[in-house]
């Protein structure tokens, strides 16, 4: 045996083998101290016929669904092997081999696989010119490509969040470098990342001469990617993947650009402090699991094509104008499971009795949705009710042929109603009668033999037996053959008992196998209705996200947005959805009006103390574009949104010290990022720029910073600036499209009132003391602080600080490399200012070019 475990082990050297050995799973060596570990079992250790011991833990068998999920979440590739042979049949060593082979990123498993939550595989090609990159979730069958920068990689990356990554062996620091360590991994040789194997694994599996249909003809670095991920479906033994019959493009040009950083500081999916609720929390109100798995999509792929985002508009604002459809409509979804999981079943053919009655009963409820949206009144709504397929020569069949409620696991029978087949139905009928035949047997020997305590039973030994009590053994008939002696009692058997035997067992397997030949017909019948099914799955689903932006809508007063293809943004009494479903009745949001546009009001500079709400607001402003640009109502009294193709935001403060980063390295990295990558269209989002240095230095850069967004020569983003620095409050007079703003306070005795309420005009005071004051310091620390900045003020008003604001130098538009403050500058000017040209030689010239040059170097 374990030659046989030994032989498979290094077929797959890193998956852990749950090796089924009796009614137990076994592991073995290396795999049983991990799995010890990961599932809190005993470790043991046995000799297995060698001289040396073999670390060992296992479980029963009926346990697997209770323990592979740990494995598979920990980050275990596990290989299930099975007998493959009845041990009772088989000749020396039971057959074994793998059944499944499941990763974190390939399961069907449910169990494994969160309701809520796609799980995708991906895989990653890396290029000099660019990367390509695949998702495959293999439990619906979707399946996606892109191709482009290490930046939009790491996005998507980010916005899937896969739960395996796969990449080529030999880029493996390569990877690392670029992703770190976040996902669970495996790499590839490097022959599956050949264009020619990708293009071959695609078409042969797709059935197609080329990839033209699917839109990713030329996008090779994303069919090498594609290809890997077939490949490791095969090598874990998943060849049954029909399901997986269409494979889309990420269109970078059709989504608003999100960053990694902006998404993570919006918290759009995932909150970013424990206890922190993300906004995918407030919008998914989906009943559906269907539903859930796609609101995430959108959420991390907001439109910017101005026809689709009106027409998920139009649709939410529909059902918010006519609730009772609405309210049908969601009684029904209500009763749908997980059909595009269970259809995905059904392909790779592990679908159970029950799973077969649940598509049914989604089917019957999706045609009255089909009757109710056919009839509305609106055009949009109507497309929706067309692409719902009921599938209604399915349905009819599993409701005349299944049980209502069947068995999970076939083998327990029942599962085919009667009437079906007129076979099964005389073999139920003698199993049950020749049931009844045994006991009338038991009544009638009793009666004859005078014996009152006999009984019929049975074993697998030697089947039906007559049971009698040693008190009355010598009644028994000599006709009776004994075949056992208890310590009671013993067991007898007859001709009689022997021929109803064998006619009730054979019937009893009999019934077995029509049922289950009854039962996969049923099954390769429903696999002709795949695509329909998932077509009508994927339309179920968006309709339950845009209902559940209407019950939002409904619920928390959100109104429809004007989506525009102008470039102004204009919110009156926006609301942050987030916050202000965390306040209390008698704590109400304090709205705000937000103005942005490309002529006249570009930035706004918004000053006020910690805790005021600049930070909410400049997040409430991204939160709104971005629902409204999915499709959803917003939490504002009216939107207007110029169409918005890239959301920037630097909020917030961290390290990475893993990386050797400070707070301020970090914050100038993704400040770079966002300057380098602005366009017209661009709205940015940004929070105390400069505070993780000195106030001099953080004054300096925020300054710039604020002068360079309004001067790009090619883009006049958007941008909200927040800040600490009331310096920033002069470039208001020297740039026409920068305004200033501040968050409003209320100063009575002392003591502050934080009214939360945007007002025109710079703030002079950051109330940092009373802020201090708030978070419980020490009264003595307190009272220092106040003594100490009515000091320094009174040295800034001695130096007139504000007049040396004023005389700040101005950009003149043309930067030169003479106005640096570097000293290598400075005696680069020099030198070249002592220069004559007109008495150089050529090669006193050249000589002198070469000095300055190692200057510089």
């Amino acid at each position: 045996m374990m030659k046989q475990f030994n032989a498979i082990k290094a077929k797959h050297p890193t998956a852990m083998l749950l090796f089924r050995v009796g009614d137990f799973y076994e592991t073995f060596g290396d795999d049983a101290v991990t799995a010890s570990k990961i599932l809190d079992i005993v470790l043991t250790k046995r000799s297995n016929g060698s001289a040396s011991e073999t670390q060992l833990a296992g479980f029963p068998h009926h346990s697997l669904d209770t323990y592979l999920p740990k494995l598979v979440k920990a980050g275990q590739r596990v290989a299930i092997v099975d007998q493959l042979e009845d041990p009772k049949t088989a000749k020396g060593v039971v057959k074994r081999g793998i059944t499944e082979l499941v990763t974190p990123g390939v399961s069907m498993n449910d169990n494994v696989l969160s309701v809520k939550q796609n799980n995708y595989l991906a895989a990653i090609h890396i290029s000099k010119k660019e990367l390509g990159i695949s998702f495959l979730d293999i439990s619906t069958g979707e399946f996606f490509v892109a191709q482009g920068n290490q930046n939009y990689i790491d996005k998507l990356l980010q916005g899937f969040a896969p739960s395996e990554v796969l990449y080529c062996r030999n880029d493996q620091e390569h990877y690392k470098e670029l992703f770190g360590d976040t996902y669970p991994t495996f790499r590839q040789d490097d022959w599956v990342y050949t264009s020619e194997y990708g293009y071959e694994k695609l078409t042969t599996h797709f059935g197609t001469k080329n990839l033209k249909g699917f839109g990713i003809e030329n996008m090779p670095s994303a069919i090498i990617a594609a290809g890997a991920v077939l490949n490791y479906l095969e090598l874990t033994e998943h060849h049954h993947i029909d399901h997986i019959h269409h494979i889309s493009r990420i269109q970078e040009d059709k989504y608003v650009w999100l960053d990694k950083f902006t998404a993570r500081s919006l918290e759009l999916i995932f909150p970013q402090n424990d206890g922190g609720v993300p906004l995918i929390d407030i919008l998914d109100k989906c009943v559906t699991p269907m539903g859930a798995r796609l609101l995430k999509k959108w959420t991390v792929l907001p439109l910017k094509d101005l026809a689709s985002i009106n027409t998920r508009l139009n649709i939410v604002d529909f059902f918010t104008k006519d609730e009772d459809i609405a309210d049908d409509v969601l009684a029904h979804l209500r009763q749908i499971n997980d059909i595009e999981r269970l259809i995905s079943k059904v392909a790779v053919g592990r679908v159970n009795p029950r799973e077969i009655v649940y598509i049914k009963k989604a089917l019957q409820h999706a045609a009255p949705i089909k009757v109710l949206l056919s009839k509305a009144n609106d055009k949009e709504v109507k497309v929706i009710a067309d692409h719902i397929n009921t599938c209604d020569i399915l349905v009819e069949r599993i409701e005349k042929e299944m049980q209502e409620m069947p068995p999970i696991n076939p083998a327990q029978g029942n599962i085919i109603k009667e009437g079906v087949n007129a076979e099964l139905d005389e073999l139920r009928a003698i199993s049950h009668s020749g049931k009844d035949f045994l006991r009338q047997i038991q009544e009638r020997e009793s009666d004859r033999t005078g014996i009152p305590s006999l009984k019929i039973g049975y074993n697998k030994v030697f089947g039906y037996y007559l049971e009698v009590r040693n008190t009355h053994k010598d009644k028994v008939p000599a006709e009776w053959i004994r075949k056992s002696t208890l310590v009671n009692a013993e067991r007898y058997i007859t001709e009689e008992l022997k021929q109803y035997e064998e006619k009730i067992l054979t019937a009893e397997s009999q019934i077995g196998i029509i049922e289950n030949k009854l039962f996969m017909d049923l099954i390769q019948m429903a696999t002709e209705y795949i695509t329909p099914i998932q077509q009508t799955a994927a339309t179920l689903a968006k309709l339950d996200c845009l209902v559940s932006f209407s019950t939002n809508a409904i619920d928390y007063n959100y109104v429809k947005p004007i989506i525009s293809d102008d470039k102004a943004l204009d919110i009156k009494e926006g609301r942050h959805p987030v916050i202000e479903r965390q306040l209390s009745v008698d704590d109400p949001y304090i709205p705000n009006d937000v103005y942005l546009d490309n002529e006249e009001q570009q930035i706004m500079v918004i000053t006020g103390p910690n805790m005021s709400g600049k930070s909410a607001l400049l997040r409430q402003t991204a939160l709104i574009v971005l629902m409204a640009q999915m499709g959803s109502f917003v939490p504002a009294a009216a939107a207007h949104i110029g169409l918005v193709d890239k959301v920037f935001t630097r909020v917030g403060a961290s390290d990475n010290l893993s990386k050797g980063e400070s707070t301020f390295m970090v914050e100038m990295t993704e400040t770079a990022s966002i300057l380098n990558n602005i366009s017209d269209r661009s709205l940015v989002l940004m929070d105390e720029i400069g505070r993780g240095t000195s106030t001099y230095d953080g004054v300096s850069i925020a300054w710039a910073i604020v002068e360079y967004l309004h001067n790009h020569k090619k883009s006049r983003a958007k941008t909200l600036f927040a800040t600490h620095y009331h310096e920033l409050n002069e470039l208001a007079e020297d740039f026409p499209r920068i305004k200033n703003f501040s968050v409003s306070v209320k100063e009575h005795q002392k003591k502050i009132i934080f009214l939360r309420k945007l007002k025109e005009g710079g703030s002079e005071h950051s109330f940092g003391i009373h802020v201090a004051q708030l978070a419980g310091m020490p009264g003595s620390v307190v009272r220092r602080s106040e003594d100490i900045l009515e000091h320094l003020e009174q040295d800034k008003r001695k130096e007139k600080n504000t007049e040396r604001i004023k005389e700040m130098p101005k950009d003149n538009y043309q930067l030169s490399i003479f106005d640096s403050v570097d000293p290598i500058a400075k005696e680069l000017k020099e030198q070249l200012e002592q220069l004559d040209v007109n008495t150089m030689t050529p090669l006193d010239a050249m000589l002198k070019l070469n000095e300055l040059k190692k200057l510089l170097s």
